[in-house]
C-alpha cells in the first residue's frame, strides 16, 4: 500500500469526550470516528487492525476444530422468550418490532439461536462433539457508553458454543478452547493473564477470563508471582488463616467514640491498628410464596475485619444467603436498637444469624460497635463475650500481601482489561429450550454446552492501553495496521531516494511484509509524527544525505534513536527485528 492511495487522517487534539488513552489515540490516529453514543465508524486504519485480530482468531479456532457460521444480528424474540431472557434481561437488550408488530432483539450474544440450530441439526451422539463459532456484530444498549471501543454499544465479538454428550466430554471441549485461547493471546503479542473467574448461578469451576494487563484496566487481577495461581477479584481467595485463636488478654470495655462511626475513625481515635476492628454488615433474605409475596424475612449480620471489604459473589454463595439484599434501616433498628455506624453482635434486640469471616473467627481482643450511638466495645472475645458465630466463611476481597491459597507465596494485585472469556454452561440453555439428542442408549439427553467469547473490537483498545507513550500508539507486530512504514525524505526531489524507497518497498512486499510507503511528500517532522501517532512498529527513513554514505535509518517504535543500516542489509535487518 502507498500512502497516497490510502486514507490517513490524523488529529492534533483528542475530542473532549475521550476519557481514556485508547479512545484519545484511536480517534487522533484516525482509526475510529464517532457516529453516535457508543457507535463508531471503523476507519481504514482501524479496520486493518480488526481484520488482523479476526484472522488470528479464525486461524486458531479452525485449528482447534471449531466450525464457522454466522447468525443474524436481529433475532426473533420467541427464542429469547423460551429461556426467559427476553423478560429477565434489562434495558441492555435492545428490543424492536417489525412492521407486523412482531418482537425481535438486536442480539448481544447468541446462545438461543445456536441452541435452536443444535436441536434441529444435531440428532445423535454420533454427531458430537461440535463447536460452532462466529465473528459477528453485537449490540448492548449500555446506559452510559464510554471509553471508545472499551465500552461501546455496537461491537464485534467472536463467540463460540460447544455441544457435547456428557460432562466429561464438555470439560474436554472446554480445555481445547482454553488452550486455543492461550495460543490466540500469545500470538497477539500482548501481556495477559488467564485468571479463574466466578461461574455465577451455573456454578462449577470451569470459567476463565483473559485479561490484558494495563494500569487503566477496570478489573482487579489477583495472582501469585511465585506460582501459577491467578483469579479475578470476585473469585480470588487467600490461604485460610492458621489457628488456633489467640487467648483473651483484655477485659470487655464499653468505650466512648463520639462521632466516630467508621472502623478507620475508631482505630485512629483509640490509637490501634485498623485490623483489630470488626465491621458489621447487615443483610436480609426474603422467602416468597407462589404469588411473589414476601412471607418470611431472615436478617443476617456479617462480621469482617475493619481493613477488609465484602465480596458480594462469595457472600451470595454462603448457604442461605443466595439472593441477599442489604437490610433496610427499619430492619436494622428493629434488631440492633441503633442506627448504622455503631452496630455490633453484642446486646442484640432480636436474634439473627451471624456469619464471621474466616479472619474474624480467629481474632481475639477485637473492637466492634456497642449498638449505642457514640460508643464501641473493646476487648471482645468469642465464647467469653458472645457465642461462636452461626457460620464461618470466606466473605472478603483479598488484599495484596495475603498468602496465596496454594501456599507458594504472597498475592499481588494488578489491573486488567477483560478481552476474552471461556465458560462451561452445562445444560442451562439446552434444558431451557428442550434441546436434546439421542444418546448411545437410545434415550434423549440434553446437550452439555460451553461458550467462549473474544472482544474483537475491544482488543485493539486494550492493546493501546498497554502499549503507548507520549507520542502515540505502539502496536505489537501481529495486529499493527502496517508492520513497516518506509519514509522517503524529499522523494519528489531526489531520484536516488525515490528509487531506493520503491525498491525497498517492493522487496518487503515480495518478502510478505505488510508495508506502506509514505509517498505523500510530507515534511519529515509531520511524516514522523503521523507514524508515531499511528504506531507502526518499524520505520525505515531514506534520505539523500544517508544514501551518500550508503546507509538508511531504521527505528523501532520503542527505540530511543535510529540505527544506520547499509542499504544492502536493510531488508534482512527489518526482518530480523520483526522476529524479535
Amino acid at each position: 500500500m502507498k500512502a497516497s492511495q490510502f486514507f490517513i487522517s490524523t488529529l492534533k487534539e483528542a475530542p473532549a469526550d475521550a476519557e481514556v488513552v485508547s479512545h484519545k489515540l484511536m480517534t487522533r490516529a484516525g482509526l475510529i470516528k464517532k457516529l453516535g453514543a457508543g457507535i463508531y465508524n471503523y476507519m481504514p486504519l482501524g479496520l486493518r487492525v480488526i481484520r488482523k485480530v479476526e484472522a488470528i482468531v479464525r486461524e486458531e479456532m479452525n485449528r482447534a476444530g471449531a466450525v464457522e457460521l454466522t447468525m443474524p444480528v436481529v433475532q426473533p424474540a420467541e427464542l429469547w422468550q423460551e429461556t426467559g431472557r427476553f423478560e429477565k434481561m434489562g434495558p441492555e437488550l435492545l428490543r424492536i418490532q417489525d412492521r407486523h408488530g412482531r418482537d425481535f432483539v438486536v442480539q448481544p450474544t447468541s446462545e438461543e439461536v445456536i441452541t435452536d440450530i443444535a436441536r434441529q441439526e444435531l440428532k445423535s451422539y454420533k454427531q458430537l462433539p461440535k463447536n460452532f463459532y462466529q465473528i459477528q456484530t453485537k449490540f448492548r444498549d449500555e446506559r452510559r457508553p464510554r471509553f471508545g471501543l472499551m465500552r461501546g454499544r455496537e461491537f464485534i465479538m467472536k463467540d463460540a458454543y460447544s455441544f457435547d454428550r456428557d460432562q466429561v466430554a464438555a470439560k474436554a471441549s472446554y480445555q481445547v478452547m482454553a488452550a486455543a485461547y492461550r495460543r490466540i493471546f500469545d500470538r497477539f503479542g500482548l501481556t495477559y493473564r488467564a485468571v479463574a473467574a466466578d461461574s455465577g448461578a451455573i456454578g462449577g469451576d470451569l470459567s476463565e477470563e483473559f485479561q490484558v494487563i494495563a494500569a487503566t484496566g477496570e478489573d482487579a487481577i489477583v495472582y501469585c508471582p511465585q506460582s501459577d495461581y491467578a483469579a479475578n477479584m470476585e473469585k480470588a481467595e487467600a490461604l485460610a488463616p492458621a489457628g488456633p485463636r489467640g487467648a483473651a488478654t483484655q477485659a470487655l470495655t464499653k468505650t466512648a467514640t463520639p462521632g466516630k462511626s467508621t472502623c478507620a475513625d475508631v482505630a485512629e481515635l483509640l490509637g490501634v491498628p485498623l485490623n483489630i476492628t470488626v465491621k458489621s454488615l447487615v443483610l436480609a433474605t426474603d422467602e416468597t410464596n407462589e404469588a411473589g409475596e414476601i412471607v418470611k424475612t431472615q436478617v443476617w449480620l456479617l462480621l469482617l475485619r475493619g481493613d477488609h471489604d465484602m465480596n458480594e459473589i462469595k457472600v451470595g454463595k454462603v448457604p442461605g444467603l443466595a439472593g441477599f439484599r442489604f437490610a433496610t434501616l427499619g430492619e436494622i433498628e428493629d434488631h440492633f436498637g441503633c442506627k448504622p455506624g455503631y452496630l455490633g453482635p453484642i446486646g442484640l434486640k432480636k436474634p439473627l444469624k451471624i456469619v464471621a469471616d474466616r479472619e474474624v473467627a480467629v481474632m481475639a481482643d477485637w473492637i466492634c460497635g456497642a449498638n449505642e450511638v457514640d460508643f464501641h466495645i473493646t476487648g471482645v472475645n468469642w465464647s467469653r463475650d458472645l457465642p461462636e458465630p452461626d457460620m464461618v466463611a470466606d466473605l472478603r476481597n483479598v488484599v495484596a500481601g495475603d498468602r496465596s491459597p496454594d501456599g507458594k507465596g504472597e498475592l499481588a494485585i494488578e489491573r486488567g482489561i477483560e478481552v476474552g472469556h471461556v465458560f462451561y454452561l452445562g445444560t442451562k440453555y439446552s434444558k431451557g429450550m428442550n434441546a436434546t439428542f439421542l444418546g448411545d442408549d437410545g434415550k434423549p439427553a440434553f446437550f452439555e454446552m460451553g461458550c467462549y467469547g473474544i472482544g474483537v473490537t475491544r482488543l485493539p483498545a486494550a492493546a493501546i492501553e498497554q502499549n503507548h507513550d507520549e507520542r502515540g500508539i505502539i502496536w505489537p507486530d501481529a495486529i499493527a495496521p502496517f508492520t513497516v512504514v518506509v519514509c522517503p525524505v524529499g522523494m519528489d526531489r531526489s531520484e536516488a531516494v525515490k528509487a531506493t524507497a520503491e525498491q525497498l518497498y517492493a522487496d518487503l512486499l515480495a518478502a510478505g511484509v505488510d508495508v506502506i510507503l509514505d509517498d505523500r511528500g510530507e515534511r519529515p517532522g509531520a511524516m514522523f509524527a503521523d507514524w508515531e501517532l499511528i504506531g507502526v512498529p518499524h520505520r525505515v527513513t531514506i534520505g539523500d544525505k544517508s544514501l551518500k554514505e550508503g546507509v538508511v535509518e531504521y527505528q523501532h517504535r520503542r527505540d530511543a534513536a535510529a540505527t544506520k543500516v547499509a542499504v544492502a542489509d536493510i531488508l534482512a535487518h527489518v526482518k530480523g527485528r520483526m522476529a524479535v
